[in-house]
């Protein structure tokens, strides 16, 4: 009869989750024993590189990842890394080995207590089978759970259930399928194309589940269909227009007054594949622009139900897109103001804490005119936010990842899994110094996989952003801010990684366009700059 673990590794194998991120413990092993040799076990040095790295798979693939993770202290190592999965929607498939079922109550040595409760509340799902008999078909529900609720699920596994002998009922976990289908009913349709027809100056925007949703280019007929005026969600994790395309305004900004007056004058606010908002500064101020109705249009149960302001309608909204590319008649083209220069000359170098430094810009110019349009970018520099929508021109879906929480340690360890997903496009993480202390180890495994990935590490030698938030704050003299000392080319060597410092903007061109095979590490020195 086939064991537990036999049952599950087949039922993985079926849908298609054979790349397992993971960082083992005793616990883990009897799972890992006789895996097939269709599934690769990428391991990471720290869960929340581990986390990290299956966020940015699971970005690229649009696939549910396999998450192996040790006890509750693994777990709880991971969940720094979790919320940004969390708020990316990324289907994760976390796992965890328990201890023996006896052991459990006694509280021996590696017993996860209360399992269920532990990643609670981010996950969507969290369980542990009752017996042996259970385990088969546990897995596959954290499989569904991940598929249905785009969020991460959890699972607590006895490592003695995994050499259990079962068979009967608990082969037909193996045949089983789980659907989605959120249509609007027409009715719902007729009246959202409706209001768009009447609405007279009416406003799009968009987030980072239209990405997600390989909803790009349809965002982009939608827009140019109805000539719409696009504005990015605030805080996006991913780019769901070209931000250089002739209706794009920008991103909006992330408090509540801000946002407000930059959408004032419309009447019509759609709201598609975005919460309603994701706020982070404290600007007080009306959710809404006097004489504004907002329309939101989301997948997710949650973002609807939380919203604080509009009409939510929970649907497809790539079914809603369509309705509105037939149902409204296309509207002709606005006049616009002169444009100004596509590109600002980015400002000239500036002495920084380390010697001569380029503007963050300067960086960010030289990707623009030195990379491939289609280059997939990990972006974890939040002090230069502001300077990089300035400079980048990003035409192509899946061009744009950032940490959706805000948690730090992403972008390394998502780059690094960007990359194993999307191996036919360049992968570039730009990383500030501070973000990458948070998952540096994550350049050991591109080193062991040989993963292609270039990682740019901005070295300002602070924690700009919140050097930033203390101005805000009214704040500005609180320690823990500078990082001196850093020398990123010499820990990437030792992690395996090839490593180059460079000190002006044609050395850093020329780096870029140099051929490689498997990751490399640049180092830039940039002087401080502000995310706004």
């Amino acid at each position: 009869m086939p064991t537990a673990r036999r049952i599950v590794h087949e039922f993985l194998e079926r849908r298609g989750l054979t790349t397992i991120f993971g960082n083992p413990g005793s616990n883990e092993l009897p799972f890992l024993a006789e895996l097939p040799d269709s599934f690769t076990y990428v391991l990471g040095l720290h869960e929340g590189v581990v986390v990290g790295m299956a966020d940015g798979f699971a970005q690229a693939t649009g696939r549910p990842v396999l998450v192996n993770l040790h006890a509750a202290a693994g777990s709880g190592n991971a969940m720094g890394a979790l919320t940004n999965a969390v708020q990316s929607r990324s289907p994760l498939v976390l796992t965890a080995g328990q201890q023996v079922r006896s052991a459990i109550g006694l509280e021996a040595m590696l017993a996860n207590t209360e399992a269920t409760q532990l990643m609670r509340p981010l996950v969507g799902w969290s369980g542990e089978p009752t017996c042996a008999a259970d385990v088969p078909r546990s897995v596959a529900q954290a499989v569904f759970e991940a598929e249905l609720r785009r969020r991460p699920t959890y699972l607590s596994v006895p490592y003695d259930d995994w050499a259990a002998e079962l068979g009967g009922n608990e082969l037909a976990t193996l045949d089983r399928e789980v659907r989605r289908a959120l249509t609007p009913s027409a009715d719902q349709l007729a009246e959202l194309t409706g209001q768009v027809a009447a609405a007279v100056n009416p406003v799009l925007v968009l987030g980072g589940d239209i990405d997600t949703a390989g909803l790009f280019g349809k965002a982009v007929a939608l827009a140019e269909h109805l000539e719409l005026p696009v504005w990015i969600a605030p805080s996006p994790f991913r780019l769901p227009f070209p931000n250089r395309h002739r209706l794009c305004r920008g991103v909006l900004p992330a408090g509540i007054g801000a946002l407000s007056d930059r959408l004032a004058g419309h009447d019509l606010i759609l709201v598609l594949g975005a919460p309603v908002f994701r706020y982070h500064q404290h600007v007080p101020g009306p959710y809404l622009p006097e004489g504004a109705t907002l329309v939101q249009v989301t997948d997710d149960a949650d973002a609807a139900a939380r919203a604080p302001v509009g009409r939510s309608l929970v649907a497809d909204p790539g079914a809603v897109m369509d309705a509105l590319l037939t149902g409204v008649p296309a509207r002709p083209a606005r006049p616009t103001p002169s444009p100004s220069p596509r590109f600002v000359a980015p400002p000239a170098a500036a002495i920084g804490p380390h010697g001569g430094a380029l503007h963050p810009e300067e960086v960010f110019a030289a990707l623009r005119e030195t990379l491939p349009a289609d280059t997939a970018y990990v972006v974890e520099s939040t002090s230069t936010n502001a300077a990089w929508w300035r400079q980048m021109d990003l035409r192509e879906p899946g061009s744009y990842f950032f940490p959706a929480a805000g948690g730090l340690g992403f972008g390394l360890p998502a780059a690094v899994g960007m990359a194993m997903g999307r191996p036919d496009r360049p992968v570039v993480g730009v990383v500030g110094d501070g973000s990458a202390n948070y998952g540096v180890t994550a350049l050991w495994t591109a080193a062991h996989h040989a993963v292609p990935v270039t990682f740019v590490i901005l070295r300002n030698g602070s924690y700009g952003a919140l050097q930033w938030f203390g101005g805000l704050l009214g704040t500005p003299d609180v320690p823990g801010t500078e990082l001196p000392g850093m020398d990123f080319t010499r820990i990437a060597e030792g992690y395996g990684v090839p490593a180059v410092a460079v000190a002006d903007a044609d050395e850093l061109r020329a780096r870029l366009k140099e051929a490689t095979r498997g990751p490399r590490l640049i180092q830039v020195d940039t002087h401080l700059t502000t995310p706004e």
